[in-house]
This record gives structure tokens, C-alpha cells and sequence, in this order.
């Protein structure tokens, strides 16, 4: 099987942080994807796909710090992510 090329990757999470099921996660993630998924290399992909498999409930706890985030997710990616303001416009 070959390698999934970066373009499809970026493109099937994309689609993943659109569709969560859960309406604040699918605004949050998609707009968060749309706006910083072109810049993430390689590594910070991965992070990010690591937190898509996440349920929104611990996600969205996690964001407000309503609960600690665990060593696991403690990186670059989730502190862009939190920091993240969907409703600011593109810097």
C-alpha cells in the first residue's frame, strides 16, 4: 500500500474536524483545520489526528480547562488549538 500524500492527508482531516457530531467541535475543529491545517508538518499532523480520535466531551473539557490535559496531548498542536478564537480573523 503506498504512502497517503500530504494533500489527501490534509484533506481527510479536513473532513474529520468538520464532521465530529457534536456542533461546537465540528465549528471549532473545522475552522481551526481550515485555517492552520496547511501550515502543520509532518509531526504536528500526526499530533493533530491523535486528538481527532478524542471524543468532543474530553476535547472541549480539555480547551476550556475544565479538565487537565493529559501528558499525551501536552504539545505544540493543542496550544495553537487552544489558543485558537474561530470567530478572529486570519492574522
Amino acid at each position: 500500500m503506498l504512502p497517503e500524500s500530504v494533500i489527501v492527508r490534509r484533506k481527510r482531516l479536513l473532513y474529520r474536524s468538520r464532521y465530529r457530531g457534536c456542533l461546537e467541535g465540528d465549528l471549532l475543529f473545522g475552522r481551526f483545520a481550515e485555517r492552520h491545517l496547511a501550515s502543520l508538518d509532518a509531526t504536528q499532523l500526526d499530533r493533530y489526528e491523535a486528538l481527532l480520535r478524542e471524543s468532543d466531551h474530553d476535547l472541549l473539557a480539555w480547551i476550556g480547562g475544565l479538565q487537565p490535559i493529559p501528558a499525551r496531548h501536552d504539545h505544540d498542536v493543542f496550544r495553537l488549538l487552544r489558543a485558537f478564537r474561530p470567530n478572529r480573523p486570519a492574522d
